[in-house]
């Protein structure tokens, strides 16, 4: 009976940066998975490198389920996005090696195909309403079916989920601040959104991420105000640590409401899920503790007939994005996933055989993930340190990013 021997962890920063566990075993299989959390990358690195792995050597790779609970009852610190990531890297590069040992692609070890392949929905933004109607229009042409849109609010320098202009941050820090204002934010979306709508049609899905920063109130207005435009969803509208906020968006508005990229457990969204105060959940496999914890979520969130669409920008590693593409194509209740394209040379790092075709993704008939690190490349790309962009009111207060 084969046993784990070896575990190494590997940063590399092909573009970005990204943490990836490498499991070897005494028959010669490995499997490979994705710890990334943007920001934060070397404590991931560090808490798999130094409590993680020795846990692991001598142990059956087949035991998956065992293996997890081991690494979230056993530390006895649940939860949380760094424990949680290391156990996602640990998890995907299981399932890797089950699939490869037994001849099947992890999709065929899940159940099988649910549907032909997963529906995505990719970024455009840009700093005018004009750029971003033009990107969006592009991005159909591509064959993309559901675009995400955003810009540049009038007034703001800089904000998120917006190409940045150079020269505008202050050297003397680590990080880059950008700016907020909700009340020019909540007359300028709509507007947007009539540009858009009126130039691509009613077939395209649109969706809008709103990034954790308005209050239930402000929430439930904007997405009254987007009714019109028949949105896919509005994202992450209020910062969900409180989870009955969003009674109160519900009671507002019938905007579809998507949230959950910061969630990494079950126990983050059971109430948004158990009364029904969202529609789409969006926590990915190596947030969420990797493809056996995100499967019971996934189980849990259909009775309440919540749909999943996966986080998938590019600060996870297309190791993530091969889970994400297995998980999609053999549950039934993902609806969309997120995906956003790597860095050229994070594709020479990490050779794949998932695809984007038309709109949709694809995870291949390789077995395992199909999902390889090429460690001599990951090597000629060292980590850089980097940080996520900090945002401040027009009043100089601390605001969500």
């Amino acid at each position: 009976m084969a046993k784990i021997e070896n575990a190494r962890v590997i940063v590399t920063s092909p573009g970005r940066n990204f943490v990836t566990l490498k499991i070897e075993t005494t028959d010669g299989v490995y499997g490979i998975g994705d710890g990334t959390l943007n920001g934060r990358e070397l404590a991931v690195a560090a808490y798999l490198r130094d409590h993680v792995v020795p846990m692991l050597i001598g142990r059956d790779p087949a035991d998956i389920e065992d293996t997890w609970q081991l690494l979230y009852k056993g530390a006895y610190w649940r939860r949380g996005p760094v424990t949680m990531a290391s156990i996602a890297a640990v998890d995907m590069a299981l399932w890797d090696i089950k699939g490869k040992v037994l001849g099947a692609p992890v999709w065929d070890l899940l159940g099988g195909r649910s549907r032909a392949a997963t529906l995505v929905y990719t970024h455009a933004s840009a700093r005018t309403i004009e750029e971003t109607v033009e990107q969006v229009a592009q991005l159909q042409a591509r064959g993309f079916k559901a675009v995400r849109a955003q810009c540049l609010v009038p007034g703001i320098d800089e904000m998120y989920g917006v190409p940045r202009q150079g020269g505008t941050e202050d050297s003397s820090l680590p990080f880059v601040e950008t700016g907020w204002d909700t009340s020019r934010y909540m007359r300028f979306v709509p507007k947007l959104f009539e540009a858009v709508r009126t130039a691509v049609g009613e077939e395209l899905h649109l969706l809008h991420d709103a990034h954790h920063r308005l209050s239930p109130i402000e929430a439930g207005r904007l997405g009254r105000d987007l009714e019109e435009f028949r949105l896919f969803w509005l994202e992450d509208a209020v910062p969900a640590e409180l989870q009955a906020a969003f009674r109160v968006v519900r009671q507002h508005t019938t905007t579809p409401l998507a949230v959950g990229e910061v969630f990494n457990n079950i126990h983050d969204c059971e109430q948004l899920v158990r009364e029904q105060l969202i529609d789409y959940l969006r926590m990915s496999a190596v947030h969420g503790g990797g493809i056996t914890h995100l499967r019971k979520v996934a189980a849990f969130a259909e009775v309440y007939h919540v749909k999943l669409g996966c986080h998938g920008a590019a600060d996870l590693s297309p190791v993530t994005m091969a889970a994400a593409a297995h998980l999609g194509l053999a549950t039934n209740n993902v609806a969309i996933q997120e995906y956003a394209e790597h860095p050229e040379q994070s594709y020479e790092v990490f050779p794949h055989h998932w695809s984007v075709v038309d709109g949709y993704l694809h995870p291949g008939d390789a077995p395992g993930l199909g999902v390889d690190i090429d460690e001599r490349a990951a090597e000629r790309f060292g980590y850089v340190r980097s940080y996520l962009p900090v945002s401040r009111k027009t009043d100089g207060a601390i605001s969500s990013w």
